[in-house]
């Protein structure tokens, strides 16, 4: 590795923020090489220097996406200005889902169109048993754009009317019931609605995550609403991202049995601890407390506090704190990813909307070609 740069040099070298400097860390345009070091960030000189022999700001990346939906701090998520503590605690996932959308907070229950619930629950009913809950997720939002002949109805009313159908078809494809969606899901994720709501909320948008940036690519395409989604779920099933509440849910039970000893595994193995650090954050994840707080006194969170008295050059994430409550309720690893992703529906609709009042197909990566050069005769 060669010389080590301060966020401030590496800023400079850019010729951009600091800020804009941790969003090519989140992106993966960068690597901090020392996360969690109280004394600052460290990138390797080389891959600054690669990055800036590109000539400018990689297009797409964070700060060149206008958006007025998230916001994120060390010590807060914002929520079109609204602290998601608060909404966590307080709000139901309807109502942060129209926050996200139109700036208003309306509560009511979202209704499934009876042609959309018919193909998403005969389409789900064909996987096999071992399809897991996403599995299900993406073929019920396959079959309910295929039934919806006006899926490509781009106006915002339009987008957000289609929106509540989906989510509300999610859940009865799943073999949920009708009204709200947290009550709705307890057939499926037998956890009270009110746990369920304050997870749905925590969970309903990140900023420009990998599976909201693969979203607005494909709205920038003009794809519809379902297909959207489908493009955000298709990032989310990867091991990077979606995979890893399951692998903290794993961790933690091996936490449960002996926290010290399931430290010490991922140690000597070198692996990292799952439920740990984060590409944007730098010293906390403060989605972590709030959704802790569902957790009461018991073995569970005393398993969490054990690892968390123990973590060196880490912290604890969001996912620690929702395998947590999975694992209160005696829920399966792949609750948790599902609850994401049914949460992130309505993040991913909403950066939608943003990105179709944009020019469409304004994402356009350049590529640095590294193959073989032509032969010259």
């Amino acid at each position: 590795m060669s010389e080590l740069l301060t966020t401030a040099e590496t800023a400079a070298r850019l010729g951009v923020k600091a800020e804009t400097v941790y969003a090519y860390v989140s992106r993966g345009l960068l690597t901090n090489v020392r996360p969690g070091d109280r004394r600052g960030s460290r990138f390797d000189q080389d891959e600054v220097e690669r990055l800036a022999e590109r000539g400018r700001a990689p297009a797409g990346v964070a700060e060149r996406i206008r958006t007025g939906l998230t916001l994120l701090t060390e010590d807060e998520v914002y929520v079109r200005g609204h602290a998601l503590s608060t909404l966590a605690r307080e709000s139901t996932f309807e109502q942060v889902a129209r926050l996200l959308w139109s700036g208003e907070p309306r509560a009511g229950a979202f209704t499934a169109p009876a042609a959309l619930v018919e193909a998403a629950t005969g389409a789900v009913a064909a996987l096999p048993r071992s399809a897991r809950l996403t599995d299900r997720i993406r073929v019920a939002v396959a079959a309910a754009g295929a039934a919806d002949p006006l899926r490509h109805d781009l106006d915002p009313g339009a987008v957000v009317a289609r929106a509540e159908g989906l989510l509300a078809t999610v859940v009865r494809g799943l073999g949920g019931r009708p009204g709200p969606v947290a009550a709705g899901l307890r057939p499926v994720v037998p956890a009270p609605p009110r746990v369920l709501d304050a997870l749905l909320v925590a969970l309903a948008d990140h900023d420009l995550a990998a599976s909201t940036l693969a979203a607005r690519v494909a709205a920038s395409a003009r794809a519809n609403p379902y297909a959207v989604v489908a493009a955000g779920l298709g990032a989310l099933d990867g091991q990077a991202h979606g995979a890893a509440s399951v692998l903290a849910h794993r961790f933690l039970a091996e936490a449960l049995a002996d926290p010290v000893a399931a430290l010490a595994e991922r140690l000597r193995t070198g692996t990292p601890v799952p439920g740990t650090g984060h590409r944007v954050y730098r010293t906390r994840d403060p989605r972590f407390g709030p959704v802790l707080e569902l957790v009461p006194a018991g073995p569970v969170r005393e398993a969490v506090d054990a690892v968390v008295a123990r973590l060196t050059g880490t912290f604890p994430n969001v996912d620690l704190a929702l395998a947590a409550v999975l694992h209160t309720h005696d829920l399966p690893a792949d609750a948790g990813e599902a609850l994401f992703a049914i949460a992130r529906t309505a993040g991913w609709v909403a950066h939608a909307l943003e990105e179709y009042a944009e020019p469409g197909l304004r994402f356009r990566v350049e590529g640095v070609y590294v193959g073989p050069r032509p032969e010259r005769r």
